[in-house]
């Protein structure tokens, strides 16, 4: 089915001349290893179709328009480079396809270009998509996420002016379950600290005493088990680990026979049992606070808790509690709540967390990969054809 889909979407997407196109790649494979390239302008269609829409939805006219070839359609971007900005590098590719439009850019000259304005490309979370933005782009169509969660987002309103959502997930799935592995491995061995120990200028000797836990043959629980958390699950079977997780709903029995993985109906049966404990879910109302006092003191004293997902997936009280009074062993933290935390919360001070600063997806392949997924999600829509990766609200 998505193959069906992916064939028309390969018509939308011109290869750069010279070099290979991932989301091309990934959206037709077959075509793409056979080194076709396309280097012709793409014509842009725009279809309206008039339908009645609820109070508070804009209502399209009747009409189609279709765009001069070499003319591209507009997207609205929070900023090019500096602290917030749109990488300068994924700007260039987004520059192949479509018009940039700068948040300053637009609320200096609303009027003029407010109209142009068909997709948003969000990018860490920005630009902020409120009422306020929706009410002033008549014809916008969809917003495409660069990343998976869309948590930022409010699904049910922007539902409700008819624009469509995108996310990509096919470009997180190996880079987040890498970055589980790596927090995974820092944590038992307890790398960090003994980087701070090596490079000490009071280091005089290695204690003998300083010891960490292995990874190999330990239990792994894996709580949501999607398309990353399957992905750390086929890692974690390099290692021999016993790997059990819990999930909404059950893998079929050749998916859990290829990782080797054991469903837990109950979390807590998992807790109980497992030496690590990764957080791979998305939040949502059900997953906000997930992991709480009752949560944690279900687990080992010699387990520790890694959290891939949303940093609102832990009630980071309780976990600073459970790390303090030794409930747990440790922590390893790739998100928080907020991000980045007060520099006096009390996270700051343990020496048996870990946290990065969100860096699941942060690799070259993966950011620029995510780019061109979304690209593709926005061409799709423009052009009334099958949407790679659509999110509808709930």
């Amino acid at each position: 089915m998505f193959r069906s889909k992916a064939s028309s979407l390969s018509k939308l997407i011109p290869l750069m001349f010279g070099q290979s196109n991932l989301a091309y790649k990934f959206f037709h494979p077959v075509i793409a290893s056979h080194g076709l390239c396309c280097n012709r302008s793409v014509i842009y269609k725009q279809r309206y179709r008039m339908r009645q829409l609820s109070a508070g939805r804009r209502t399209i006219s009747t009409g189609t328009k279709v765009m001069a070839e070499g003319e591209l359609p507009a997207v609205l971007i929070l900023d090019i480079g500096g602290t917030h900005g749109v990488l300068e590098d994924l700007a260039a590719l987004l520059k192949k396809h479509f018009h940039l439009i700068t948040m300053k850019e637009f609320l200096g000259n609303k009027e003029e270009v407010r109209k142009k304005i068909q997709s948003v490309f969000v990018f860490e979370c920005r630009p902020t998509i409120d009422r306020e933005l929706l009410e002033s782009l008549p014809n916008l169509k969809v917003i495409a996420n660069s990343g998976v969660g869309v948590d930022h987002l409010d699904l049910k309103m922007i539902s409700s002016f008819g624009v469509k959502v995108t996310n990509t997930p096919h470009s997180v799935a190996d880079p987040t379950a890498d970055i589980g592995m790596a927090l995974m491995l820092a944590s038992a061995r307890r790398l960090v600290e003994g980087c701070h120990i090596a490079v000490s200028p009071d280091t005089k000797y290695f204690a003998v005493d300083w010891l960490g836990v292995e990874v190999t043959r330990a239990t792994l629980g894996i709580i949501g088990m999607g398309s990353i958390g399957y992905k750390v699950a086929q890692r974690a079977r390099a290692f021999n680990m016993r790997i059990l997780y819990h999930n909404r709903n059950q893998r079929r029995k050749e998916e859990e026979e290829a990782v080797g993985a054991h469903y837990c109906a109950k979390m807590e049966d998992l807790l109980q049992q497992s030496d690590f404990v990764m957080l791979v879910v998305n939040l949502t109302p059900e997953t906000h606070k997930l992991i709480g006092k009752k949560e944690l003191g279900l687990m080992k004293p010699t387990a520790t808790l890694i959290n891939i997902s949303r940093g609102a997936v832990i009630d980071q009280d309780a976990l600073v509690e459970a790390l303090q009074n030794k409930v747990i062993r440790a922590a390893a933290l790739d998100v928080t709540n907020p991000e980045p935390l007060p520099r006096d919360h009390p996270l700051l001070n343990l020496n048996n967390v870990i946290i990065t600063p969100h860096i699941g997806t942060a690799t070259v392949q993966a950011i620029r990969m995510m780019a061109e997924e979304a690209i593709a999600n926005m061409l799709a829509v423009l052009n009334d054809q099958p949407i790679p990766s659509e999110v509808f609200p709930k």
